[in-house]
């Protein structure tokens, strides 16, 4: 019998009714995002973990998880697997993200959202972003053949503003954060008739993003670590691996043992922490002011905050934070010691660790991963300390290392 997929169909998160997966929705009726449901015992018995060997290294290896009918081909750039790498001879490791095309996980959301939009028939898109998720939505909006609109707020990196117009998106500076941002693209749905791929106003990106959690799970022989440190601004990679691990336990490929969710943000905009210390299931207010420079986690309230606050009680986790000078520090000690560079969020994931390890939050026996969500290449540097040699002139070898 042939399988169009294994959805069985999407669930508001908040209230759990149902709607058909045969058509593109956007939020539920109640305003909450939608998630997808599979028909699960029917996945455990069409794959197993060894199909898994035979397959392509990449994140569409696990496709009877994910939504897209099987007979369509996925607009995909070709997203591998991602290392792991060990810090030093620690119990740490950095999951790589920025390996994925466009340089960020933003990749595994698009691929998944823009395929589905193109089944579903759609010619035009709309993102609000940060930076990274616009590169995204450009670049498989292009591959798609779709037009692509970006809006992002106006201190986002002139490298990544570049990489976004050079695919063939239209993109727009706006005098605020990624909120704002968010408004103006809910605000032209209906005169502009784009698709809105904002973070979890539809619900295929998370489908992509969980693909994270499925892969760790392979990657540790269908085992999960102790804890996992990830940057939260949206949160839909952390909602998507928690839900990859709901279906692996379900299907019976691993065991009852989840680790600590933590949730990271910045001292200059932790909203999603400072609800999880006073204890809430949700963010009250929006955070202000918002003061940094960390640009992928600035999401003053964030829609999916309920759902991100149930990962971290459901998994005994907890929100950490660090500076924005702290994770400039960190980034340029892993690059030295660890030849790893890291997106200013897997800095502040990394300083956050070490800072719970000197607090003994954390064991330092615990098995740890640390995400890195895009390459340190896509982020401001400090200048570069170089000398100047003049070629024609002789060289004094010895003073080299004054």
């Amino acid at each position: 019998m042939t399988v169009n997929s294994y959805v069985s169909h999407l669930e508001c998160s908040a209230t759990g009714e149902r709607y058909e997966h045969d058509r593109l929705h956007g939020l539920s009726r109640t305003g909450a995002p939608l998630l997808v449901r599979y028909d699960l015992p029917a996945i455990a018995a069409a794959v197993n973990k060894a199909d898994l060997a035979n397959r392509a290294p990449d994140m569409w290896r696990y496709r009877e998880f994910l939504p897209l009918p099987h007979e369509m081909t996925p607009v995909s750039l070709g997203e591998p697997i991602t290392p792991l790498i060990r810090l030093g001879d620690t119990q740490a490791y950095i999951k790589d993200e920025g390996r994925l095309p466009t340089g960020s996980f933003k990749a595994r959301g698009m691929a998944v959202a823009v395929s589905m939009a193109k089944h579903f028939g759609r010619t035009r898109l709309a993102a609000p972003t940060a930076g990274n998720a616009g590169a995204a939505a450009a670049a498989y909006g292009a591959l798609a053949g779709m037009e692509v609109f970006v809006f992002t707020p106006d201190d986002t990196p002139d490298v990544t503003l570049r990489e976004i117009a050079y695919h063939g998106a239209r993109v727009f500076r706006v005098n605020g954060l990624i909120n704002a941002c968010a408004g103006i693209v809910r605000g032209g749905t209906d005169v502009m008739g784009w698709h809105d791929l904002s973070t979890l106003e539809e619900p295929y990106r998370i489908e992509g993003k969980k693909t994270m959690g499925l892969e760790l799970a392979e990657q540790l022989g269908w085992a999960l670590p102790d804890v996992i440190y990830y940057p939260t601004g949206g949160g839909t990679g952390f909602i998507g691996m928690w839900k990859a691990f709901d279906e692996l336990k379900a299907i019976g490929w691993i065991d009852a043992k989840r680790p600590r969710m933590v949730a990271v943000q910045a001292t200059g905009c932790h909203p999603i922490v400072r609800a999880a210390d006073q204890g809430l299931d949700h963010v009250p207010e929006p955070w202000a002011p918002v003061e940094s420079q960390v640009h992928g986690i600035r999401v003053p309230k964030p829609l999916g905050d309920r759902l991100i606050m149930n990962v971290i009680r459901e998994s005994n986790g907890f929100g950490s934070i660090a500076s924005d000078e702290d994770a400039d520090k960190a980034r340029r000690d892993v690059i030295e010691s660890d030849g790893t560079h890291l997106s200013p969020e897997g800095a502040l994931c990394y300083a956050a660790y070490q800072g719970d390890l000197a607090a003994g939050r954390v064991s330092p026996e615990a098995h740890v991963i640390l995400f890195n969500t895009a390459t340190g290449f896509k982020s401001p540097m400090p200048e570069a300390a170089c000398s100047t040699l003049d070629a024609n002139a002789p060289i004094n070898y010895d003073a080299l290392s004054s």
